[in-house]
């Protein structure tokens, strides 16, 4: 059977909306139609090269959908059960997944280096990211699908899978973010609009987003920002304004680059908390000194997909989407179809709109 998907054909190609060819789920595969996919920035990495996976390649790994049809041996879903893709499941026995630390899983990105599927010219594809979202349908491992939650549309359940996630677990697992700590989030797209809603619910405030975009100012503040601030040379010191002349207990910085990296922890607070969630290329080199390591006494951390148990937290993402704390239709900005992708990569690269979702 062909369906439609978007293409990697070589790293820094330009994305091919194209007919690809599944087989029919193995042992412990799960096919699944997808309802809808975010567009996430990195797939954008992965298509210029800052992050490397095998090519010819489907993108994309923010994705729900339907199962189709099961392998042999699997039993936690079945067809007809909606589902939302995992691109980086825990194999539960490597050192990191013994210790509770299932986001750093040595052995979570195996798969990317297999044929899930081939060209209709017979060439073999490789899954981006694992999960193979961008395209009408999709064949993974079954540690990669998790029963979708109920009560929320595929659609909106597709943002779980990474944003959400992502921006959820930075707050309230990677900073910790406590009732009343101020909080400032730099970069406003997707993954930085969970970050806000989260700060919101961990009851975190003042809550200060900063973007390069002013057009983001109503995104934010619908998230739950209570400030807004336009990235300049002076972020730093307009953050400090915001927080009481201190700077923020919590900086989250959503980009990935030296600069927004430096403006992050610049706008935490002596002795406050600075988590970096954005991936950055090898150039992006952020410089400190040791005396200001020393006198300013915070915490510098790196964030790998929130330091989440997808299994674990979402359910209670879930939740919060039930109760109407945590609107997932807020992070979309854009809906669009498969072609429309390489545009939404350039709205990424402009710094325009939140989360692009594909529907299909």
């Amino acid at each position: 059977m062909v369906v439609r998907a978007a293409v990697l054909p070589s790293v820094g190609s330009p994305l091919e909306i194209t007919g690809i060819r599944l087989p029919e789920p193995g042992p412990g595969e799960v096919r699944v139609r997808l309802a809808a996919a975010g567009v996430c920035h990195s797939d954008l990495s992965l298509s210029d090269g800052t992050m490397r996976v095998p090519v010819p390649a489907v993108l994309g790994h923010e994705g729900a959908g339907t199962v189709v049809s099961v392998g042999e041996g699997v039993a936690h879903v079945a067809p007809g059960d909606g589902v939302v893709l995992n691109w980086a499941p825990s194999c539960g026995v490597c050192d990191h997944c013994r210790a509770g630390e299932v986001w750093l899983c040595a052995d979570a990105l195996s798969g990317v280096g297999r044929a899930h599927a081939v060209t209709e010219d017979g060439r073999e594809l490789h899954p981006g990211l694992n999960v193979a979202a961008f395209a009408e349908e999709t064949v993974v491992p079954a540690r990669c699908v998790l029963p979708a939650p109920e009560g929320v549309p595929l659609t909106d359940a597709a943002l779980l899978g990474c944003a959400v996630l992502t921006g959820y677990g930075a707050v309230h697992h990677s900073a910790r973010v406590r009732r009343g700590e101020s909080v400032v989030v730099v970069g406003v797209g997707g993954v930085g609009l969970a970050a806000l809603q989260a700060a919101r619910i961990a009851g975190a405030g003042p809550v200060v987003a900063v973007d390069v975009s002013p057009e983001k100012e109503a995104l934010a503040k619908a998230a739950g920002a209570t400030d807004f601030v336009v990235a300049s040379a002076t972020t730093a010191r307009e953050v400090r304004a915001l927080t009481g002349g201190r700077g923020a207990d919590v900086a989250v910085e959503c980009v990935g680059r030296a600069a927004t990296i430096r403006t992050a922890w610049d706008s935490t607070r002596r002795g406050g908390r600075t988590t970096v969630v954005g991936i950055g290329g090898k150039d992006q080199e952020v410089v400190f000194n040791a005396l200001e390591i020393f006198h300013w006494g915070r915490t510098l951390s790196g964030c790998v997909y929130g330091n989440s148990d997808p299994a674990r937290d979402l359910p209670v993402i879930a939740g919060h989407v039930r109760a109407g704390r945590l609107d997932l239709g807020a992070l979309v900005t854009d809906r669009i179809g498969l072609d429309q992708i390489p545009e939404a990569f350039a709205n990424m690269l402009a710094g325009k709109g939140g989360r692009a979702l594909v529907v299909f």
